[in-house]
């Protein structure tokens, strides 16, 4: 007798948990664990990290992110109002930039800021206001097509609304259209943020002192010194400290959102 749907989904259920259930335990059997603990879970090493990795490294990640972020956000909404502007020119600005700069790696606009800028302009940019460039002017042609699309998503019939009251279409726009705007594309803009906030580990490519590493140049660096990736760990672990609240803030918006719908 053939069997039914839902025991043949059942068996295949099964079947992978058995599978799971077999690599753990070959793999329990055949580790080095010794090795394994050296090599990733050294207590020593990660004593010998703190406080450092958190009053330095972890404040700067945090404080690149910042800087790049609030740039881009204010960057990324004038291109928005550029993008859907009314004169040609303003509107062609604004594609060529983000076309050009969601197709150009932050790589390289750090290694122009970082290096090229100063060769070509013979100008010593602050390491700061190189690093709040190089993330927001990337970020900024991300945001921008974010907050145009929430802006298009606000109903026309509220700027009909702000208009029929007197309100010129620039303060209906302030006033009205765009508060509206930023709560819908408040989700993604926290997506954003914590792109930015991996995409702050470029920061290395600038030569950095000690006191303005970030996470990654912490744990790189601490890597050489120590022989062990215990510091790589705890620096990607330092990571989910700051991106797991954003995420989980994400879906809350989300939620919120679909639920306001």
């Amino acid at each position: 007798m053939p069997l039914s749907r839902r025991k043949r989904a059942r068996l295949f259920r099964g079947a992978q948990y058995a599978v799971l259930a077999a690599a753990v335990l070959v793999f329990a059997l055949v580790a080095d664990w010794g090795t394994l603990r050296h090599a990733f879970f050294d207590v020593g090493v990660a004593k010998a990290l703190f406080p450092d990795i958190i009053t330095t490294a972890l404040v700067n990640t945090v404080k690149y992110t910042l800087l790049g972020f609030g740039f881009g956000l204010g960057l990324g909404l004038v291109l928005a109002l550029m993008r859907l502007s009314q004169v040609p020119p303003y509107r062609w600005l604004a594609i060529v930039y983000i076309e050009f700069f969601r197709g150009v790696p932050a790589l390289l606009v750090f290694i122009a800021l970082g290096f090229g800028v100063p060769l070509a302009f013979e100008v010593a940019l602050d390491m700061n206001i190189t690093v709040m460039l190089s993330l927001g002017l990337v970020g900024a042609a991300y945001m921008a097509e974010t907050i145009r699309a929430g802006i298009q998503a606000v109903p026309k019939g509220q700027t009909e609304a702000a208009r029929s009251l007197g309100m010129s279409s620039g303060r209906a726009m302030r006033s009205i259209v765009i508060p509206q705007a930023f709560r819908i594309v408040l989700p993604p803009l926290t997506n954003e943020l914590i792109l930015l906030t991996k995409d702050s580990s470029l920061v290395y490519l600038l030569g950095l002192s000690l006191g303005q590493f970030e996470l990654a140049n912490f744990g790189r660096d601490a890597l050489n010194e120590h022989k062990s990736l215990t510091p790589i760990l705890i620096a990607g672990l330092l990571y989910l400290v700051i991106t797991l609240p954003l995420g989980h803030l994400v879906r809350r918006l989300e939620a919120r959102t679909a639920k306001a719908r």
